[in-house]
């Protein structure tokens, strides 16, 4: 299956050529039967009979790239005078930056800004620590932490890696939250230290976003943090794509006039996201799951749990799920199930292996870039099919979520993020997505539909008010 160009393969060719007609043709030609996609095309400088310009072109992937390079070099009378990789050049200086809420361009503004006036802002939140969040940027900042282990499909990359995920993570808090953040890349894997820091920054956040924290250790990172720190703390990796997933499967249930409580659940990948998935898919009312791992189903009979050398979170699924004891291979358990969820990796299972599923199955096969199953092959299987990729129908994208559960949060006050509002913030999603607009291939939002987050926001807060305790409100 060949791959098409994407944006993140775009290259800016600057060349000069011929004033002649046809002569940008021929290029744009030669750009063409190379498979290159063209985008703009801008005349920068007029020399005499020669014309500088700027041509963008996306490619698959980076040998793509050298297959137009070369298409462009061949031609007679062209100078390839460079190329600019646009996805490097959008990061150049980092994507974020720190900006002033007021100005201070006179005495006065100096003198209430910072030393004099200052000082009596100092003391007011000294008597009256709550006032923190009424007079300083804590009430509206999360801290986006890594410690650069599990860095999307690359693995343990170090944090400095880690960083251009971490501006990106800070960039969509911003754009569909109003929510600003800091990217944190700490230089320790040490679940000790990590809550440590954590600890130690946060007078200075509304909240703490863990990202990309490899598995088992950000459980125990999450959850001492979420009980040693009275601001909101969530691990995106999990929470997120768990909230996501119920957005569309309520969804899907909703098109097809299913009962979420009847379904019977296949699920790949015993990770951070799959312990968080199969979480929320229990209190939404599921009882039937079953999980698997590189050795095939977990249960409570499995040799590794009977052993105690299973990690943690594979042994709360091995306690908590598969309730029959099921053994297998990812294909095997697809007998009989309603719902296939792929957290893992590509190539997992075939597309006739859905044959085995229950008619008109969900399959949710989340894996990025290639999803566990390819989307062309299964259709034939498939009753609704979602993916983690933008260039499919239904992308299970935690940009949906983390944005709005923030909002909702903060614009609550809240001390923290409970289950309750994790389901809330799915319901929020799976409610932008009117019943004239369902369809098969439309049951979660674009990511650019400016309604989610307010929704999300809305439902996390009410959800908020609605049971939190009278110690737990501020």
């Amino acid at each position: 299956m060949s791959i098409a160009p994407q944006a993140q393969f775009s290259l800016t060719l600057r060349v000069e050529i011929p004033s002649a007609p046809g002569s940008l043709g021929r290029l744009t030609s030669a750009i063409g039967s190379a498979g290159g996609s063209l985008g703009a095309i801008d005349l920068v400088e007029v020399r005499g009979q020669r014309t500088l310009r700027e041509i963008t072109v996306s490619c698959a992937n980076q040998d793509h790239w050298r297959d137009v390079v070369k298409a462009v070099e061949e031609l007679e009378d062209v100078e390839l005078i460079g190329t600019t990789d646009r996805t490097f050049e959008l990061h150049r200086g980092g994507k974020v930056h720190t900006g002033l809420k007021i100005p201070v361009g006179t005495r006065d503004e100096l003198s209430m800004a910072y030393t004099p006036g200052v000082a009596r802002v100092c003391n007011e939140i000294h008597e009256n620590p709550d006032a923190v969040f009424d007079f300083t940027i804590k009430a509206n900042t999360v801290a986006v932490v890594s410690d650069g282990t599990a860095v999307l499909g690359l693995g343990d990359i170090g944090p400095e890696a880690a960083m251009p995920v971490m501006e990106g993570k800070a960039m969509l808090f911003k754009e569909f939250g109003d929510v600003d953040a800091m990217p944190i890349c700490l230089s320790t894997k040490d679940p000790d230290e990590i809550v440590a820091v954590c600890k130690a920054i946060s007078p200075g956040f509304g909240g703490i976003n863990l990202e990309d924290i490899s598995s088992p250790r950000c459980f125990e990172i999450e959850n001492r943090l979420i009980e040693e720190l009275d601001i909101p703390v969530f691990h995106d990796d999990q929470h997120g794509t768990a909230i996501v997933v119920l957005a569309a499967l309520l969804n899907a249930c909703r098109l097809t006039g299913r009962r979420i409580e009847d379904l019977s659940v296949a699920m790949v990948g015993a990770g951070a996201a799959g312990v968080a998935v199969a979480k929320i898919l229990m209190t939404a009312g599921i009882t039937q799951i079953v999980a698997c791992d590189r050795f095939g189903a977990i249960h409570a009979a499995r040799i590794d749990y009977a052993d105690a050398s299973m990690n943690a979170p594979k042994a709360w699924l091995a306690e908590n799920t598969n309730p029959q004891g099921r053994n297998g291979s990812p294909a095997d358990i697809l007998e009989g199930t309603d719902l296939f969820v792929g957290l893992s990796g590509p190539g997992i299972i075939g597309a006739k292996d859905l044959e085995r599923m229950n008619p008109d199955p969900f399959v949710f096969a989340m894996a990025n870039p290639d999803p566990e199953v390819p989307p062309e092959e299964a259709a034939p299987y498939v009753g609704v099919m979602a993916t983690g990729r933008s260039d499919y129908p239904n992308q299970i994208n935690n940009v949906l979520a983390f944005p709005g559960v923030f909002r909702g949060a903060f614009d609550a006050r809240a001390t923290k993020i409970t289950e309750e509002m994790k389901l809330a913030a799915a319901q929020g999603i799976a409610q932008v997505v009117g019943d004239d607009e369902l369809a098969e291939d439309y049951i979660v939002p674009s990511v650019f539909n400016r309604d989610v987050s307010p929704a999300v926001a809305a439902a996390v807060q009410e959800e908020w008010q609605r049971t939190a305790t009278p110690v737990e409100s501020r």
